[in-house]
């Protein structure tokens, strides 16, 4: 049990219109303002994509990211002289913020939802109506996930990540933060799954596309040994961001990812086998 706290504290303080045959959009697009590092960023960006291709019209994104653990919202709360801080205070003092998304990381062992709790209370003053996410990203160093998972007690890194998705962010930070903002819907989106199923999958022999383990965006998994992730996982992780926030149906939509295997069933059963108490 040492080890499993001593991995809360050590993680949380790393970087860690419609188409033809899609959707008929009813929802037209919401105002995001999303913080955070090279983990989240990705999805962020994609997502402009996504909700562009698939008519999402009034779909509108407001990126502020910073590399490593200054992109975790406690630093950027704390640094509140730099640029990246006054901006993400500029986007909601300016209002219509809709939804406000995070990465989960950067609390201290003794308060998990420091960084999250001032940001939500900053933004509501101006948006009282916004919603919040904290994407929940994967665990680094892919390549170790099997050592990093046995050293903390667990057999797989699929019981790994479960565990810190469930008892580290949802009991340690999201239950707490829902106590305290009871009229503000708080919910989360476990994209590391897409990481974690598509290595499994690959390493199965069950991909429909060859891509390296690590190397070029486009062709890989990652990117490099810190994990950062390749466009295969980007996609899937966008789609469960599409999911999560505009709950699009994945089965009827005709956004291609530039893949053969189906991102699109993997992201709809990530998705649902989401806890149902966590989505929004």
């Amino acid at each position: 049990m040492k080890r499993l706290y001593s991995f809360l504290f050590i993680f949380l303080i790393l970087p860690a219109c419609s188409r033809d045959g899609g959707n008929v959009n009813t929802d037209l697009g919401h105002r995001m303002l999303l913080i955070g590092n090279s983990f989240f960023r990705p999805y962020a960006e994609q997502i402009d994509v996504v909700a562009a291709d698939e008519g999402y019209v009034n779909h509108n994104n407001t990126h502020v990211f910073r590399g490593g653990v200054n992109g975790n919202a406690i630093n950027f709360w704390n640094d509140s002289t730099t640029q990246r801080h006054l901006e993400v205070k500029e986007a909601f003092d300016n209002g219509g913020i809709e939804y406000f998304g995070m990465t989960a990381g950067g609390s201290s062992r003794a308060n998990g939802t420091e960084g999250f709790r001032e940001w939500i209370q900053y933004g509501l003053q101006e948006n009282p109506d916004m919603k919040v996410f904290i994407s929940i990203p994967p665990i680094d160093f892919p390549t170790n996930w099997t050592d990093t998972a046995q050293y903390y007690g667990f057999n797989s890194i699929e019981s790994f990540y479960d565990y810190f998705v469930n008892t580290i962010v949802h009991q340690n930070v999201i239950d707490p933060l829902r106590a305290e903002f009871p009229n503000t819907p708080i919910f989360t989106i476990p994209t590391g799954w897409a990481a974690v199923h598509l290595l499994k999958m690959k390493q199965d022999g069950i991909l429909l596309d060859s891509v390296d383990l690590s190397g070029p965006l486009a062709t890989s998994l990652f990117t490099d040994t810190k994990g950062h992730q390749g466009q295969i996982i980007i996609e899937a992780g966008a789609l469960m961001w599409m999911k999560g926030i505009y709950n699009m149906d994945l089965s009827s939509s005709a956004y291609e990812t530039g893949f053969n295997t189906d991102l699109h069933g993997l992201a709809h059963q990530i998705m649902s086998d989401h806890d149902p108490l966590y989505n929004q």
